[in-house]
C-alpha cells in the first residue's frame, strides 16, 4: 500500500512539473521581449521541436544541438557561447 501511495504521489508531482514548463514555452511565444536561440540548450531541456525526428520541448539528445532551440532575452544569444538566432546543420 505505502508503495501506490508513494507511487501515485510521484506521479502527480511529476505530471505537474511537466504541465508548467510546456505552459510556460506556449506562454513565452507571444513575449515580444523573448527570442528564440538555437545550439545553447542542454539535452533534454529545449523549449520545443528539436528537427526531424523530435516531437516537441525536452526532445533534443545532445548538449548544444544545432537544431534545437530554447527562448532567451532579446538581445543575449548572441552573446552566448555557440548561440544563433537561426538554426545550424546537424554535426
Amino acid at each position: 500500500m505505502k508503495l501506490n501511495k508513494k507511487l501515485l504521489i510521484g506521479s502527480a508531482v511529476a505530471t505537474a512539473l511537466t504541465m508548467a514548463a510546456s505552459t510556460s514555452s506556449v506562454a513565452l511565444a507571444g513575449d515580444k521581449s523573448m527570442e528564440r536561440c538555437y545550439g545553447v540548450a542542454k539535452a533534454g531541456k529545449n523549449d520545443c521541436k528539436a528537427g526531424p525526428g523530435t516531437s516537441c520541448a525536452g526532445s533534443s539528445t545532445k548538449d548544444a544541438q544545432g537544431d534545437a532551440w530554447m527562448y532567451v532575452a532579446k538581445g543575449t544569444c548572441d552573446k552566448l557561447v555557440g548561440g544563433s538566432l537561426t538554426p545550424k546543420k546537424a554535426m
